[in-house]
């Protein structure tokens, strides 16, 4: 437990300032994270959070801000990725301490620069009083929220829901409205994302279940696939996806993309694709099938893709 405890210290300190650092010499204020805090600072002096068609994170994203509101722009992001990280890293080492390999995943510095929700609900996953966190964003919460619900988890997260109700009763409304703005991508539509339908052969595997639901999710940017690293659980499962996700990155560099779909296609070649191979080529094994799949994560996922695929069609 202290190897844990320090460990975990560590990749939060590092990955905190090292977020602090960058925010402040790219003048980034609080990157994308300024759009929670724009939620919690509005629901402190009791104002219309959504006064602004930029801000479309739905109310809870605030709730979790509220901690953060009085301190330095940059401070905040720093704080709130370190923390996500720590936390991350803490659940992860419960197993093994392979699994920080993760942390070198492109999506995941792609996160840093912007200050993205994954870390922290790629965690939820591991503790469920943190499960709540994937309503912050929940088209890359809902995957993990599916795949490790538990009686506590969910308790929680009613519990977060009820709370922001009861502060903004409309806040479901006035969120909805703003997403008709969202741009992104679905990987399942994005060619060649119908191939990721093969997970369905193992669909009796949580991470199968996993892959499949965040195939059907609107998405914007590399960072948001960083929750498919619950996936691989072997060192060269980790190491694989990890390299190959650096595709994304290198074409990121040298390439800036002319729509959301041709995010969406490298997103799918480098990162989907990948997890797609890991899923079907394991063997099974006890240590990457823990627990068994939520009932209803199945169906669900099947109600999900085809419907969303024959729509493409059509």
């Amino acid at each position: 437990m202290k190897m844990r405890i320090v460990t975990s210290t560590a990749v939060g300190l590092a990955s905190g300032l090292f977020c602090w650092f960058l925010m402040k010499h790219l003048r980034q204020d609080a990157a994308d994270f300024r759009w929670a805090l724009h939620l919690a600072k509005r629901l402190l002096v009791r104002q219309n959070p959504y006064d602004t068609p930029l801000e479309q994170y739905p109310l809870t994203a605030g709730l979790f801000a509220l901690p953060f509101v009085r301190l330095q722009p940059e401070a905040a992001a720093g704080l709130f990725y370190g923390i996500s990280s720590a936390v991350l890293a803490f659940g992860i080492t419960r197993y093994n301490y392979r699994g920080l390999m993760i942390f070198l995943a492109y999506p995941y510095w792609a996160g840093l620069l912007t200050v993205q929700w994954s870390p922290i609900i790629a965690a939820g996953a591991f503790f469920p009083f943190l499960l709540p966190v994937t309503m912050a964003k929940p088209q890359i919460g809902l995957p993990v929220f599916l795949t490790h619900a538990s009686r506590r988890g969910l308790a929680a997260c009613l519990v977060v829901a009820a709370i922001s109700l009861a502060v903004l009763p409309k806040w479901p409304m006035l969120w909805i409205a703003q997403t008709s703005r969202y741009e992104h991508f679905i990987p399942l539509l994005v060619l060649p994302g119908p191939l990721l339908l093969l997970a369905l052969w193992r669909y009796r595997d949580r991470d199968a279940v996993l892959l499949l639901l965040a195939t059907c999710m609107p998405q914007r940017w590399f960072f948001d696939s960083f929750i498919l690293w619950l996936i691989p659980k072997s060192r060269r499962e980790i190491v694989w996806t990890v390299f190959l996700s650096w595709g994304c990155g290198i074409w990121r560099w040298y390439q800036t993309p002319h729509s959301f779909n041709e995010v969406g296609r490298w997103t799918v070649i480098f990162i989907y694709l990948p997890m797609l191979a890991v899923v079907l080529l394991r063997e099974k094994h006890p240590e990457t099938d823990r627990d068994s799949v939520p009932a209803g994560s199945v169906t669900l996922a099947r109600f999900l893709a085809l419907p969303v695929l024959w729509a493409r069609l059509k």
